[in-house]
């Protein structure tokens, strides 16, 4: 299940790269696992590393203090490419907890609500304030609170975002699809009970 989020504060790496896809966030090469531990080493690990393994200085992830960013500040359409939820638990992994951005691949943002990362969508104009925000003013903390569904800038300017609210409380609480349906366990279990006692046959063990 995923972490209940409320408010993230923290160093926001800008990214504003347009269409980056999955294969960006994740290669390919690093798909090997169903494990969600250890792919926050292969996160952009194309844009990270040249060919001998060595960081690569001008990549935002590398530089300070944005390797400790929680926050990932994006281009639009961010997530499109392939369906894989390995992008997501790599950029979880890795130690983003919210992805800021003009828009969102519509299976990359699905995979987000299932893991628990917050996907916040905002306008190019205000993206393009907190992107100048944390370039000049790298080591300065943002705030995404979900709670208020506000995005709280260095400088103190306040961002307002919308979210579904299924969405938000899944946030919230830290559920995921399984564990929101677990929340009608109860009203399951009556239905359940009832439909045996009202339709038996269908529920009858096969004979030998």
């Amino acid at each position: 299940m995923p972490e209940p989020i409320h408010r993230i504060t923290g160093i926001a790496a800008p990214l504003p790269r347009a269409n980056v896809d999955t294969d960006a966030i994740i290669p390919k090469a690093h798909l090997l696992t169903i494990h969600r531990s250890g792919l926050g080493a292969g996160l952009f690990s194309e844009w990270r590393f040249d060919d001998d393994g060595r960081e690569r200085p001008d990549f935002v992830l590398n530089q300070a203090p944005w390797r400790e960013a929680k926050i990932l500040l994006a281009g639009e359409n961010f997530g499109c490419g392939s369906s894989r939820e390995h992008a997501v638990w790599s950029l979880m992994d890795f130690g983003i907890r919210c992805v800021i951005a003009p828009s969102f691949a519509s299976i990359f943002h699905e995979n987000c609500q299932k893991n628990g990362l917050a996907a916040v969508t905002l306008d190019e104009a205000a993206l393009a304030h907190l992107v100048a925000s944390a370039q000049a003013m790298p080591a300065a903390t943002m705030t995404v609170d979900i709670e208020a569904c506000r995005v709280t800038a260095p400088d103190g300017r306040e961002f307002p975002f919308t979210m579904e609210a299924a969405r938000r409380q899944a946030l919230l609480e830290g559920l995921d699809e399984i564990g929101a349906s677990l929340r009608h366990d109860a009203a399951m279990a009556a239905y359940e009970a009832r439909d045996r006692a009202q339709r038996p046959w269908i529920h009858a063990l096969p004979t030998a």
